[in-house]
């Protein structure tokens, strides 16, 4: 097959460039080609800023493609542009919308894609959930092939997965724990959440590019493994041989107290329990069988960070906020006692 993938090199498409150029697919990828030397040697780029929609098409004057996939899509505008590039280009465009699309607060911790579309605490969940629906608008009226993929919590080898962290990334939280400093975990850590290694990820992805039962379709994709926050973070401390000290923070007084956006990344998102079924996927793709479980994927994550500096980003604002936070609290609990 002829697969164009705008992006290509991020946590997410990265592992799908990596499989389909395995599979031997024609693959080219449509970004600015900041990363082309970490790309396998079968896979053409195509040089142009997806933004400037005149000089992609130009770029793309004459080509086709069996599927077109799109994962820096985050505002309707952006999906409207691709529609007028690819409604005549493709048998197949898929979609990255996110998990953080359904309904909060929830009303059943089980998510299916039949789970309603509502985030009211945030806008980037609302801007996935307006570009889903122009697409299926453009499916209903006008035979646009458009498959809807939503990804949770998804990571590789290059940054472990949190809950709450600064603008910087993990390291600064890893840091802490290698320090024997306490890290903050909102909420009472007991909530649950799934985190889902790249690679499976891209297991069931590609099992959807060409898939006639995907078009005009949603699905879910990620791990069958659930775990409480405190589990997971008891995992991560694990892996790097120290002992968890553990803090525990309501989502809103760190949304209240912070410049970071809690109240859309916990509130609309991380603090609510989920458990996400996915057996649509497995009914599409039955070689969708995730196997990397989450200390596993925390192990390669926290063994390539530790043999990369470049990867160990320092973030002294957000472990200054944290101890600020944490000192706070500490005071509030001696004055009322």
């Amino acid at each position: 097959m002829r697969i164009l993938l705008i992006g290509g090199t991020g946590t997410i498409s990265m592992a799908i460039t990596r499989k389909l150029a395995e599979r031997g697919e024609e693959l080219y990828l449509l970004n600015r080609g900041t990363r082309s030397a970490e790309l396998p040697e079968n896979v053409k780029t195509i040089v142009a800023d997806i933004s400037d929609e005149a000089e992609t098409a130009r770029k793309l004057s004459g080509m086709t493609f069996d599927a077109v996939c799109e994962f820096i899509g985050f505002v309707p505008e952006q999906v409207e542009r691709d529609y007028r590039l690819f409604k005549d280009k493709t048998k197949q465009y898929i979609y990255i919308s996110s998990a953080s699309a359904y309904h909060k607060p929830v009303c059943s911790y089980l998510i299916s894609e039949g789970t309603a579309l509502a985030n009211p605490y945030w806008q980037y969940s609302r801007d996935k959930i307006a570009c889903e629906d122009f697409l299926m608008k453009m499916y209903r009226e006008n035979g646009f092939p458009v498959t809807i993929v939503r990804p949770s919590h998804t990571y590789d080898e290059r940054s472990v997965p949190l809950g709450v962290h600064g603008k910087n990334g993990s390291w600064q939280v890893i840091r802490r724990m290698l320090d024997g400093k306490p890290v903050i975990i909102h909420g009472d850590g007991s909530s649950l959440w799934t985190m889902t290694f790249n690679t499976d990820f891209a297991l069931g992805y590609c099992g959807l590019i060409g898939n006639p039962h995907a078009i005009g379709e949603a699905f879910q994709i990620m791990s069958d493994e659930t775990l409480t926050w405190d589990q997971i973070y008891q995992t991560i401390a694990n892996v790097l041989g120290v002992e968890l000290k553990a803090y525990h923070v309501s989502s809103e007084f760190l949304a209240a107290v912070s410049d970071y956006d809690y109240t859309g990344s916990l509130t609309g998102d991380k603090s609510c329990s989920v458990v996400f079924d996915t057996s649509k996927l497995k009914k599409a793709v039955p070689e969708f069988q995730p196997t990397v479980h989450f200390e596993q994927g925390v192990r390669m994550a926290i063994e390539h960070i530790l043999s990369h500096p470049e990867l160990q980003i320092e973030d002294p604002e957000f472990d200054a906020w944290c101890d600020r936070v944490i000192a706070a609290l500490e005071r509030a609990k001696a004055e009322i006692c």
